[in-house]
């Protein structure tokens, strides 16, 4: 899924990540770590929003900086806060968005967005302002944007930081579930890091541990008691 081979980024005249090498082949990956200690940079090199400065990095086979185009077509971005992703005014003109880069027939189109709705449990909401919805439902819209371009590779930055028990659950398991995306996604959660197959620990921008996510999470867990 991701390969790299001495990956460094600078933000303005900030090194703030450096030396990172790894291959990844999982198909759900946390990402922990302190504040500060690149998580972001580091996904959102993967996604394509970050240029590296120095080093090679190969996402689904993609240079993303020369095959940018096609990186955007397989890859889908979910944020924490979900107001910085909804832009139109009604729940499925929201999803639909996400959609228009396909030029997909407008049957197609409407199947499409009926079915994201209906998996993420929102069909009820779909002719509703996209600003009035809960907190929750609005992170549910931003998965429904996500998904209903049926990504290859989901990246999503700390997707249950402010949400209610109940709802980081759900958003969760929509995340975590197998339905044909890999999934890359930085999270304070350990319980919900945990859930992952693999985990890669961050520390003053470098990969410090990586492997089976129980044992990279226990291990940083022990650290912060100690």
């Amino acid at each position: 899924m991701i390969r790299c081979a001495g990956v460094g980024a600078r933000l303005g005249q900030r090194e703030v990540l450096r030396g990172v090498t790894l291959d990844l082949d999982a198909r759900t990956v946390a990402v922990i770590g302190d504040n500060g200690s690149g998580k972001s940079t580091f996904v959102r090199l993967v996604a394509g929003l970050v240029r590296p400065s120095v080093g090679d990095l190969c996402v689904l086979g993609l240079d993303p900086q020369r095959d940018a185009a096609e990186l955007r077509r397989r890859v889908a971005l979910v944020l924490s806060n979900p107001d910085a992703q909804i832009v139109m005014p009604t729940v499925a003109d929201d999803v639909a968005l996400s959609l228009r880069p396909a030029r997909l027939d407008r049957g197609e189109r409407d199947r499409r967005v009926a079915a994201a709705l209906a998996r993420l449990g929102l069909s009820a909401f779909a002719d509703r302002p996209s600003h009035d919805l809960s907190g929750g439902q609005k992170q549910l819209l931003a998965l429904c944007g996500a998904f209903v371009r049926e990504p290859d590779l989901v990246v999503a930055d700390e997707p249950t930081a402010s949400l209610d028990a109940r709802n980081a659950r759900l958003v969760a398991d929509h995340l975590l579930a197998d339905t044909g995306h890999a999934l890359l996604m930085v999270t304070h959660d350990l319980t919900l890091a945990r859930r992952c197959e693999r985990a890669l620990l961050f520390a003053d921008g470098r990969v410090v541990a990586s492997g089976i996510a129980v044992d990279v999470v226990d291990a940083y867990e022990a650290a912060l008691v100690c």
